[in-house]
């Protein structure tokens, strides 16, 4: 059975050549980054190294870099870090309604301790306007938190209209770079922002690592305590492999972008024109033109998500429903229902996204492969024979 992998968005594959770049870091070069030994200043300059690759990727500075754990950590440390530090001047918090959990529940947390929170909606692309972003903002706002690309429908914010508003309040403003960093071109001194997370798995890099980038002269109280590590902003020791890995992918993620969003970008979109020529009442979700290059997601009305992911594994496909933190809740998401897909069709949402192991093969295969998994769902559907009536009625 041909196997394909169309779920990038929840984790990528590790590359060969960072496999190869962390093994000597869990054989040979194995000391504690803070010993004052041969074996420690070993690894200690691997991630200093790492540092620098990382901080290239976004136009950053190394010193400006924060080693964490996933970019869910580095969404709670700056959501919270960021906000706290400023509590003495206002406790207002501005996000939009379509951030990560990781946001969205560390901003709730904020709330529940006195901050005040207020939720900027989206269109029906699931884009922010930046207006709607300047009239959330009072004199008491200390943060503003805006994703530059939610991975579940792929819209890419308009982050630098944004930042314009967020600098004449005088707020911080962070952005959740995870879906983009790694992937699309991203500089942060272009963008405007404060601070900028990133992960890892989403570019080819080991799991269970991530990054936090804080511009220098901004304050951030420690969201880990204990330790001295990344200079004091960030305790435990270190996951030397695991950063190795994430410089080694952000360094040949700088070097290849170009041709993986050219790459990408074609076979997307040879999914998005075919896909609704096969089947019925389907409808792309996000922004039709400002997307993320690998990202094709979908509502199919009459039938859940969850029914086609089943049998699309049966064929070897590998897709999500709704996002990577949210698929086994049985509930619909709440960025399809913020983009105003009524619950009903938001249940049918079903996702694909591409990274560079897949071929135009794949996409042929898809192609062939869920016209007759919707057929076969809606053929015992309710809903979808109550419409097939209707329609019969009107003709």
């Amino acid at each position: 059975m041909r196997k394909v992998y169309l779920d990038n968005a929840a984790t990528t594959p590790v590359l060969p050549e960072v496999l190869e770049a962390m093994l000597p870091y869990q054989k040979e070069i194995y000391g504690n980054p803070q010993s004052l030994h041969s074996w420690g200043d070993e690894a200690r300059e691997a991630i200093e190294d790492a540092r620098v690759k990382v901080a290239a990727l976004i136009g950053a500075e190394p010193e400006e870099i924060v080693f964490t754990a996933s970019g869910s950590e580095s969404n709670n440390f700056a959501i919270k870090g960021l906000a706290t530090a400023r509590q003495s001047k206002g406790r207002h918090i501005v996000i939009s309604a379509i951030e990560h959990f990781s946001v969205l529940h560390s901003a709730r947390t904020l709330e529940k301790q006195g901050f005040e929170l207020t939720l900027v909606p989206v269109d029906k692309y699931g884009m922010v306007d930046p207006e709607e972003v300047a009239r959330s903002v009072r004199e008491d706002t200390v943060l503003i938190s805006i994703m530059h690309a939610n991975s579940e429908v792929g819209t890419i914010q308009p982050i630098r209209e944004i930042a314009r508003f967020v600098k004449e309040a005088g707020a911080i403003f962070h952005t959740d770079a995870v879906a983009t960093a790694g992937t699309v071109p991203v500089d942060v001194k272009d963008l405007g922002v404060g601070a900028l997370s990133l992960a890892g798995n989403q570019f080819y890099g080991p799991k269970g690592v991530g990054a936090l980038w804080v511009k220098r002269g901004v304050r951030i109280l420690p969201f880990l305590e204990g330790g001295v590590q990344e200079g004091g902003r960030r305790a435990g020791t270190e996951n030397v492999p695991a950063i190795v890995g994430l410089g080694k992918a952000s360094e040949l993620s700088s070097k290849e972008m170009g041709a993986r969003v050219e790459r990408l970008s074609a076979l997307r979109d040879k999914l998005i024109e075919v896909l609704p020529s096969r089947i019925e009442r389907v409808f792309l979700t996000g922004h039709p033109t400002q997307r993320l290059p690998g990202t094709a997601s979908f509502c199919i009305e009459f039938i859940e998500g969850e029914s086609m992911l089943m049998l699309l594994g049966h064929q070897g496909i590998a897709a999500a429903s709704g996002s990577a933190c949210t698929s086994k809740a049985l509930k619909a998401s709440h960025v399809l229902l913020a983009m105003g897909i009524p619950h009903e069709i938001a249940h049918g949402s079903l996702l694909f996204s591409l990274g560079v192991t897949n071929t135009e093969e794949d996409i042929d295969y898809v192609l062939e492969v869920l016209p007759p998994i919707v057929d076969r769902l809606r053929a015992i559907s309710p809903l979808y024979a109550k419409f097939s009536k209707e329609q019969k009625r009107g003709s």
